[in-house]
């Protein structure tokens, strides 16, 4: 019994070492907080995670600036902080990664490699791997077995030069096989979202053979890792059997299990349930457990448990989404400073060393890139897809440096040779995104249904043909529009674009009785066919709207997110946003083709613009709608408000405000500086960034409607009638809102104001020429002070126009003229189709040294007077004074110290003058901002 004994005597001895009271002095007794403590390993761990995550999140926002994956940041991170480089400072690794630290900085890194990997497994879908068999699995074998090849041969001189003849041969071979081959789908995802590259044919091929490629590298490193555990050549057999047996089952037996039980829990319908979450950890966990026990790598377990979770329902997506941000902001960082700790650049220190890293990179990206090109150009396609397909598959990201560091932790790989293949996977993943971009550019694309979409001309006198071109077409059409881009980000817009799209209806035809061409026993498919033909009539009637509801989502940093980018198909088909407007187009029966576009932040309004020029859109419908509602808040805080005093004023001045109006939540409220709170204020900047970089790329005519609408607010009256209030000040933007105004009077339940206002100029013997003088130079003032504030404070340029000089003003005034005779004055020539809409019209013309006072005043008492009628009141306005006659910076400055306080300058920017003084009286109608295409004038 003499182990027993010793056995209880160490456990009496811990006990009572452990009931020793430690000191608990902290720092304040002298201790230093980066010490090894292996009983409390805590502090040194926090320290540890700080310096990580800080050093890969700052190196993260410097390579994102070039469109760098972040595990270009997480591996560069890894490499600085080990002895490459700080390491070379005196004390660094000796206080914050002391070698009695690593073992529980290794244990938490690898439970996040098996979380990560599993992840791997969720993003993977066999679905795409069987849509597009016949070319993903050409160019994925194609893309192993050459690389592979020519990894083995390598494998020949540096087994010989490098590794300690101790290893064998065979498993050397067998690890720069593997690291050769494989490609980072993972990273691959992501370059392919970022670029734009899942809707086309490159991107499709690349996606499904990424998935395959994944599959095959993880069972060589399976196979790898056996081999290099097996004692024999029977065990290693012996090992292989049993993996191969537990990836059956759990296919075949564990997956319908998993796919039960998430029906039962109802988690394919309402995402994870807690208990479901438990057993897939459990599975997770067991599965890697199981997988390391019989020899092979837990992450090879960990990977096959991510592959059998149900895919029904958004399933996998959401449980990505639960697991992702710890996995992806501590755990894997983790991992890659291990990594780095044991990369040392500094061991390739002379000519052999360099000339074998230069011949690793070399045939790494030459055999991968051969492969994958050659196989892609006999499968049909032309040398620039294929070249480009073969430079995404030679991605090799975080997957190698796995595999790479399994080989260092097998003892297979030494240190040097190890540093070796880190550079060249750090090379090749940063090689990819530039070259890709070069190879396959956007005009050279080709999408899935085939079209190759050329943007033709380049630079300014592209974008000048191209506006020119739009212009001609609304010309050339009678400025009647019928196809339409709504776009869709919140739930909260929703209401706003039904009732517009409401609006652009073409009104319906009177009833007549339907005449019967068939007669009445004729039955089945003639009488099908005849209905067909009738709906072919209707939609092809030069009535008919189609609208193109496009719904944006922001591609984050999160791997749900390229999950959904891949998966936007399904999306599409499921998303909420889309199916109630589907839903309502049908009820009004509008013909809606949906849309979904996963993008950066800094790419929505372009994307925008190029899905609205791809469909040859007429009009693009924007909402903008504030994201937080307080409507109890603003009631609370009435008596107090700063806006109090403006709104009072404004009654007395008008008397045609009703009191809720006082209490009514402004639209860029969360813009106001007295009144707005930091959340709304970073949200709806952000909102009016993107509406900024719509309008500044747009090549087609945008509508920005400012939904005054709130929830918890007054009730919409019942009337369904509309009243239409169009300032016509004069410029392109103002001659669209008429335009527009005119389409939609033909509505029988739509009836329009139309006020063409001019500054009248004020008498030079009250000011004796000194008001008139004041006010020249306030004007240019403006028209500085705008051109030096283009780009501040804000990501995004804002609309460059060209200076207007005499002959530009000329012609802008002239088509003024035209315009307003067309609609004023409509002689024997006009459209016929104009007379409905007329009758419903109304035109002045006003002079007044404060235009935008009068047009205030005009709609407070146009809105009271279209809540009496219980009807709604809409105001159309342009955006801009581009080619303008007036100029109204000193009037609107005016305007907001009379109303409580200066409004934000993103909002003057985005929305323009007349409808930010609207806004800042606090009228309630909704706004329609217009900004027409023009070509250089």
């Amino acid at each position: 019994m003499p182990e027993f004994s010793r056995a209880v005597i160490d456990i009496a001895r811990h006990v009572m070492h452990k009931r020793e009271a430690p000191d608990q002095g902290g720092l304040l007794s002298g201790q230093d907080p980066t010490s090894v403590n292996t009983n409390d390993p805590l502090r040194l761990w926090i320290v540890q995670v700080g310096v990580i995550v800080l050093t890969t999140q700052l190196l993260s926002l410097v390579l994102r600036k070039i469109r760098q994956p972040k595990v270009i940041a997480e591996v560069i991170g890894g490499i600085l902080l080990g002895p490459t480089a700080f390491g070379r400072i005196p004390g660094f690794t000796k206080h914050i990664f002391p070698e009695d630290s690593r073992p529980f900085l290794s244990l938490v890194a690898n439970i996040g490699l098996c979380l990560f990997l599993f992840l791997v497994g969720l993003e993977i879908d066999a679905a795409v791997i069987k849509r597009n068999a016949r070319l993903s699995v050409t160019v994925a074998m194609a893309g192993m077995c050459l690389p592979f090849g020519l990894g083995a041969a390598l494998a020949v001189p540096l087994y010989h030069t490098f590794i300690d003849q101790s290893v064998k041969f065979t498993n050397f071979m067998l690890f720069t096989g593997v690291a050769y081959s494989i490609t980072a789908f993972p990273v691959l995802c992501r370059i392919l979202t970022e670029l734009k590259l899942l809707d086309t044919t490159v991107g499709i091929v690349v996606l499904s053979a990424g998935v395959g490629n994944d599959i095959i590298g993880w069972t060589l490193l399976a196979l790898s890792v056996a081999l290099v555990n097996a004692g024999s050549g029977l065990t290693a057999l012996w090992i292989l059997l049993i993996c191969v047996a537990w990836t059956l089952f759990l296919l075949f037996v564990v997956k319908r299990i998993l796919h039960w039980l998430a029906r039962r829990t109802g988690s394919t319908r309402d995402g994870p349930t807690m208990f479901f979450m438990t057993v897939v950890i459990l599975l997770l966990f067991g599965s890697a457990f199981f997988t390391d026990i019989i020899g092979v790598h837990a992450i090879f377990g960990a990977f096959l448990a991510g592959i059998i979770v149900p895919r029904e329902g958004g399933l996998a997506i959401s449980l990505t989404e639960k697991l992702e941000d710890m996995v992806s902001i501590i755990f894997l960082p983790l991992y890659f400073t291990l990594s780095g700790l044991s990369t040392d650049l500094g061991l390739l220190n002379n000519g052999i060393t360099w000339g074998y890293t230069v011949a690793i990179c070399a045939l790494a990206y030459s055999g991968k890139f051969g492969g994958c090109t050659l196989a892609s150009r006999y499968a049909g396609f032309s040398w620039r897809e294929a070249s480009t397909i073969g430079s995404l598959m030679s991605c090799k990201g975080l997957v190698e440096l796995i595999v790479l560091n399994v080989g260092l932790s097998a003892g297979i790989l030494s240190q040097r040779v190890f540093s070796m293949f880190v550079l060249e996977a750090l090379l090749l993943t940063f090689m990819t995104t530039p070259a890709v971009t070069l190879l396959y550019p956007p005009e050279m694309r080709v999408r899935v249904d085939g079209a190759a979409h050329a943007d033709g001309a380049q630079g300014t006198e592209g974008a000048a043909q191209r506006a020119e071109g739009f212009q001609q077409g609304r010309e050339d059409d009678g400025e009647r529009r019928s196809r339409f881009t709504v776009v869709l980000d919140k739930i909260e817009h929703l209401p706003g674009m039904m009732a517009l799209t409401q609006l652009i209806l073409p009104p319906l035809p009177p009833y007549t009785e339907p005449t019967h061409a068939l007669s009445s026993t004729l039955e089945g498919a003639g009488s099908d066919s005849a209905k067909k033909d009738e709906i072919s009539l209707l939609d092809n009637s030069p009535n008919a709207v189609s609208i193109d509801a496009i719904r944006l989502i922001e591609l984050s940093d999160r791997t749900s997110a390229v999950m959904k980018s891949s998966n936007a198909e399904t999306l599409l088909n499921t998303d909420p946003l889309l199916d109630i407007f589907t839903t309502f187009g049908a009820l009004h029966g509008i013909s809606v083709s949906n849309s979904l576009s996963i993008v950066t932040f800094d790419d929505l309004g372009s994307s925008v613009t190029e899905h609205a020029k791809r469909h040859d859109s007429q009009l693009i419908l924007v909402p903008w709608l504030p994201p937080h509602y307080s409507v109890d808040s603003n009631q609370a805080n009435e008596p107090t408000s700063n806006h109090d005093p403006a709104n009072a004023n404004a009654n007395a001045n008008t008397g045609a405000i009703t009191p809720r109006i006082a209490h009514m939540q402004n639209p860029f409220e969360a813009l106001f500086k007295s009144t707005s709170g930091p959340d709304n204020a970073d949200v709806s900047v952000l909102h009016s960034q993107f509406v900024r970089s719509l309008f500044a790329s747009a090549t087609t005519d945008v509508a920005l409607f400012v939904d005054r609408h709130m929830p918890g607010g007054p009730k919409l009256p019942h009337g369904g009638t509309y009243r239409l209030f169009v300032p016509f000040f004069g410029g392109p933007d103002d001659r669209l809102a008429l335009e527009f105004a005119a389409q939609l009077c033909a509505n029988p339940r739509i009836s329009a104001t139309v006020v063409r206002v001019s500054k009248r100029e004020l008498e030079l013997a009250q000011s004796g020429g000194s008001m008139e003088k004041q006010q020249i130079i306030s004007d240019d003032q403006a028209a500085a002070g705008g051109q030096s504030t283009i780009h501040h404070n804000t990501m995004f340029p804002d609309t460059v126009y060209a200076h207007a000089t005499t002959q530009t003003r000329l012609q802008s005034e002239t088509a003024d003229n035209i315009a307003w005779s067309r609609y004023t004055h409509p002689d024997a020539s006009s459209d016929p189709a104009l007379a409905p809409a007329l009758s419903r019209m109304t035109f002045s013309e006003v002079g007044t040294p404060a235009p935008l006072r009068y047009i205030i005043k005009e709609a407070l008492s146009m809105s009271q007077a279209a809540l009496d009628e219980r009807s709604r009141l809409l105001v159309l306005t342009g955006r801009s004074r581009r080619l303008a006659v007036e100029n109204h910076h000193a009037e609107l400055k005016s305007v907001m110290e009379e109303h409580g306080g200066g409004v934000a300058n993103e909002v003057k920017r985005t929305v323009g003058d007349v409808a930010t003084s609207l806004v800042v009286s606090g009228c309630q109608a909704s706004v329609i901002v217009f900004q027409a295409t023009v070509s250089a004038e």
